[in-house]
């Protein structure tokens, strides 16, 4: 099972990312363990420039915008 972590402050485009994750995951029939992670010492450890961040399997896939369901089915193997 994927773990997928939003990375972020619980701002309205991180709402927004985790929603979009979730539906992508839905959609592709993949049952995975949403994270949210709201530290930003735990955030900086990604190395992203701005969030939000999308982090699978702890790689960072996106950051600074919101991937198309379609883009995060893609980095989910679907």
């Amino acid at each position: 099972m994927p773990t997928i972590k939003i990375l972020g402050s619980g701002c309205a485009n991180c709402k927004k990312l985790e929603a979009v994750a979730r539906e992508a995951a839905a959609a592709a029939g993949v049952a995975a363990e949403f994270v949210k992670v709201t530290d930003m010492k735990d955030i900086l450890a990604y190395d992203l420039l701005s969030t939000p961040g999308l982090v699978i399997d702890e790689k960072l896939v996106a950051s600074g915008r919101i991937p198309t369901k379609a883009e995060i089915q893609q980095w989910l193997g679907a």
